[in-house]
């Protein structure tokens, strides 16, 4: 249902909060996500900003008007929403710990006024239940974002847990483009198939160039992992002539949150 035109005082921009997904009991933080369209052509808004209003952190939609906003804390949450040739917006929503939401805004270039304070109005759009599994963090921000990629292989903890792998070995070799060498029962390498023969990839765990003690990560330690078969698949953050064999990304339930992507070669 529109509202376009009303006057609305302030308590009135809260509105219904989206049924959560399955969340994670352990989970402190929630997520949303979902689109921002022109509430008169339902064209998507590229580059339109989410803040949350509290903090100032916000995330910018793509050219599907599409956004995904993470950790935010449970609670009664403001966000404004800034778009070029649209007036400031405003939504009020209420956030489980763990909870998952989808909700889709509408922003009305020819919203009426609120007097109360020249603020805008958002419109929401039906709820869609979302089922994913919620963040793992902080710390896999960057594992996450390049998993929702589909560039690489990817394997989580709970895909560890599920299939029972020995070993990180044991987890790669059932990927397309990987290979595993043995020389003996317990010395065991991973090598990509369009390697050279004798080339090994690069290994970066927690964030760190790690060929000494990367191959031999206790399977159990490992929270996810990135796998990239050639250099042309390999992300800009780990891209360089060491990238040439592939890259195999660890990620362990306990190391220290990254800073910065790793130093490359030249």
């Amino acid at each position: 249902m529109r509202l376009a035109g009303l006057v609305l005082p302030l308590v009135t921009l809260a509105f219904a909060v989206a049924s959560p997904s399955a969340a994670d009991a352990q989970g402190r933080f929630a997520r949303l996500r979902g689109r921002v369209v022109d509430a008169q052509t339902k064209a998507p808004v590229a580059q339109a900003r989410v803040v949350i209003a509290a903090t100032g952190r916000y995330v910018l939609t793509d050219s599907l008007g599409a956004f995904d906003v993470r950790d935010i804390p449970s609670g009664v949450i403001r966000f404004w929403f800034t778009a070029d040739g649209y007036p400031r917006a405003q939504v009020v929503l209420a956030f489980a710990a763990g909870e998952v939401m989808t909700q889709d805004f509408e922003l009305d270039a020819d919203a009426a006024a609120d007097t109360t304070d020249r603020r805008r109005r958002v419109q929401e759009l039906p709820v869609e239940e979302v089922v994913a599994e919620p963040s793992r963090g902080v710390r896999y921000e960057d594992f996450e974002r390049r998993m929702r990629t589909g560039r690489g292989h990817y394997i989580t903890r709970q895909q560890i847990e599920a299939a029972g792998y020995n070993t990180l070995q044991d987890a790669a070799r059932v990927l397309r483009g990987v290979t595993v060498e043995c020389a003996g029962a317990r010395s065991c390498s991973i090598r990509m198939v369009r390697a050279p023969q004798g080339c090994y990839p690069l290994y970066v765990v927690d964030g760190r160039e790690d060929q000494f003690f990367g191959p031999y990560v206790a399977i159990r330690d490992i929270e996810g992992m990135e796998i990239y078969t050639g250099a042309s698949d390999v992300p800009g953050e780990f891209a360089g002539s060491g990238a040439m064999c592939g890259v195999v990304v660890i990620w362990t339930r306990n190391g220290p949150t990254p800073t910065k992507a790793p130093a490359r070669k030249p």
